[in-house]
């Protein structure tokens, strides 16, 4: 066959038109990504290690008790015994960073994904596309618009990482009762309100458990993100794959192991608050029980309980 579908080059002079026409754009998010992320790495690397420590160590106690506290504060020793504790504090602020911004662009696109059906038919082949497409894929662009460096890395990850974010917000938002939301539309609730005081309560264990999978994505792509020059203990795994340095790449794996089992517990907390009260149908916000108490009386009492709705004046 003589043909050839000449896709890459049209790829090629979308790049350069991008990079041609909207160079002082990708400069100005470099220089913010980049502000951000000097920022928290000097936040978790200036205190002492033992600073770091008792913090993680007393989130920990009041996030899941103090078996996992101990567990973390053995884990962090761990980290440090091997000498790599800079290494992992780079890491750690790396995903934290690209984290936070995929979580501040997720949320927002997935509410709108759960209150626009046409807009959830766009944004879901696009997740599609961003979650099949292999990791090391993401790291050409960024290193096309943002050269090498910690940028690059986190661009990368939050194109990486910020699926799971808004199908988990879309999920959590259309799996709220309908009823309830009807409820506080026939009782004058505005859509911001509906939205803010019972749509979002009623989904945060499923919108926290996609902040919890964008954090995991996160830890996983800044590892390979040191390909691209991103600081961390992803740079000692590469160097150990260069050397074939298995003893380098074993204490860096076990690191990176120890911040997401860490990240992962801390995160899951979150969202474990309201979860039994979902299941039992229960609802954590009071404008939300009042409207479902008010629907439920006009259903089946409206003639005894509407004179005592309306005797207060």
């Amino acid at each position: 066959m003589d043909f050839r579908l000449p896709l890459g080059a049209w790829i090629e002079d979308f790049s350069d038109f991008i990079t041609k026409s909207l160079s002082a754009f990708f400069d100005v998010i470099a220089t913010i990504f980049g502000g951000f992320y000097d920022g928290v790495d000097w936040l978790f690397s200036t205190p002492p290690f033992w600073v770091i420590i008792i913090v993680l160590v007393v989130l920990g106690f009041f996030a899941r008790g103090w078996v996992f506290a101990l567990g973390t504060a053995i884990g962090l020793v761990v980290v440090l015994s091997v000498d790599q504790w800079e290494n992992a504090m780079h890491t750690l602020a790396l995903t934290l960073v690209a984290a936070v911004i995929a979580v501040i662009i997720a949320i927002p696109v997935g509410i709108w994904a759960a209150r626009s059906s046409a807009a959830s038919s766009v944004i879901r082949p696009i997740l599609d596309f961003l979650q099949t497409m292999p990791a090391f894929v993401y790291l050409i662009p960024a290193i096309i618009l943002f050269s090498v460096g910690v940028v690059p890395g986190i661009v990368a990850t939050i194109i990486f990482a910020i699926a799971p974010g808004v199908r988990l917000t879309e999920l959590g938002i259309r799996g709220v009762d309908s009823e309830v939301v009807e409820a506080g539309q026939a009782f004058g609730a505005s859509s911001s309100r509906i939205l803010f005081q019972i749509q979002l309560p009623l989904a945060r264990p499923s919108i926290m458990a996609g902040v919890n999978q964008v954090i995991m994505l996160s830890l996983s792509m800044v590892v390979i993100a040191a390909m691209v020059g991103a600081p961390g203990l992803g740079k000692d795994i590469v160097q150990s794959l260069q050397s074939i340095d298995l003893g380098l790449g074993f204490e860096s794996g076990l690191s990176v192991v120890i911040l997401a089992i860490i990240l992962d517990r801390l995160t899951a907390s979150l969202g474990g608050g309201t979860k039994k009260r979902r299941v039992k149908g229960q609802k954590p916000d009071a404008s939300a029980q009042e409207a479902a108490d008010e629907a439920e009386g006009t259903a089946e009492a409206g003639p005894k309980r509407a004179p005592a709705a309306g005797i207060s004046g």
